[in-house]
């Protein structure tokens, strides 16, 4: 079973919540467009540009960048990435959000897609004035936001009025080439149960296999009763180390994840505990990464690493998002090393 491996853009200026320096990584389009170029050249599938306006790696008083008109930049410099740009409902609305959207694809026919993200982060929300319901109500907004979205995608003019949400006869035009992919990511029951609902795929944190298994069959399951169908895609993260040597990797592995709890980005990971359902405890360690990283456990040789992308393949994942440091010369390292051991319908795009 093939999967595509894409990777996450460091709108943070890097991954890292225990480094400072990242080589030359920087929360800046200089650095963003290099990796955007280079990746696009190597043959990388999609890129995930998370949305967050506030710096929860680095601290909120660095720098970061805005997802929307980065990934309007990031499709004007590439010809075959697909841009996955995430949305937090709390922040937009729909309707201009859909008119948006409709402008990227005709900037970049059929190379963007969603990721809804039912929002975290309290202080981010307080400090930039974005609604933040409790966390079930979040779920049932963003189930409103989509199905406004997927309205006025295909009507003209749309009519709605719901618990969040109220439209009459409005226009968006032009309309995407196709119907752009929404995917979203949840573990609560109320987020598991509206995400199978409104999304078309679904990206977990990293996970183990045995956890990933769990989270595929549940979800394909939830998918198939509310819609006849599976889910079409399952993204997930992992931070990658390849060395020449599994020593090497481990040495890095160790070098990143000494944890500071005075680090600048450590209140907002207990912010993120604290606001977010989570089927399971997210361990300190974690912490170093985000978004469980290094549980998938992707560090070693090329050749092992390709071994557990295997094995991820084989366990449902169909959309790898690699994070690594520093990330223009990891993904070189990467598609150089890492590709060749991959089926090559791995890195064939359905775009393409």
């Amino acid at each position: 079973m093939g999967i595509n491996l894409g990777y996450w853009t460091p709108v943070y200026g890097g991954f890292l919540r225990n480094v400072t320096e990242e080589g030359r990584m920087a929360a800046t389009w200089e650095y963003i467009r290099e990796v955007s170029t280079k990746a696009d050249r190597l043959g990388f599938h999609t890129t995930l540009v998370p949305e967050l306006y506030l710096n929860d790696r680095k601290g909120t008083d660095a720098p970061s960048m805005e997802a929307w008109s980065l990934s309007a930049a990031i499709l004007a410099v590439t010809e075959q990435l697909r841009v996955m740009t995430a949305v937090r409902p709390g922040f937009h609305i729909p309707a201009v959000l859909a008119k948006t959207v409709s402008t990227l694809d005709s900037v970049a026919p059929g190379r963007i897609a969603l990721n809804v993200v039912a929002a975290w982060w309290a202080e981010e929300a307080r400090q930039f004035g974005g609604d933040f319901p409790a966390h079930d109500a979040r779920y049932a907004q963003a189930k409103e936001f989509v199905g406004v979205l997927n309205g006025l995608w295909s009507q003209t003019p749309f009519t709605f009025s719901g618990d969040h949400y109220e439209f009459e006869e409005t226009i968006v035009e032009p309309k995407p080439s196709a119907h752009p992919v929404v995917f979203a990511g949840g573990e609560s029951e109320a987020g598991r149960e509206a995400i199978a609902d409104f999304a078309d795929a679904y990206v977990m944190h990293g996970g183990t296999l045995e956890e990933v298994r769990s989270n595929v069959t549940d979800m394909n399951a939830r998918s198939e009763r509310l819609h006849g169908r599976p889910i079409a895609e399952f993204g997930m993260p992992a931070y990658v180390i390849v060395r020449d040597t599994e020593a090497e990797a481990q040495r890095e592995l160790d070098r990143i994840t000494t944890v500071d709890e005075n680090s600048p980005g450590y209140a907002s990971f207990e912010q993120f505990r604290r606001n977010s359902h989570l089927s399971l405890e997210v361990s300190r360690r974690e912490y170093s990464v985000g978004t469980r990283g290094l549980r998938p456990n992707l560090v070693g040789t090329a050749e092992q690493v390709a071994e557990r992308i295997h094995d991820y393949a084989d366990a449902g994942i169909t959309l790898l998002l690699i994070q690594a440091s520093p990330l223009d010369e990891e993904l070189e390292r990467i598609a150089e090393q890492v590709f060749p051991l991959v089926p090559q319908e791995a890195l064939t795009s359905a775009l393409r």
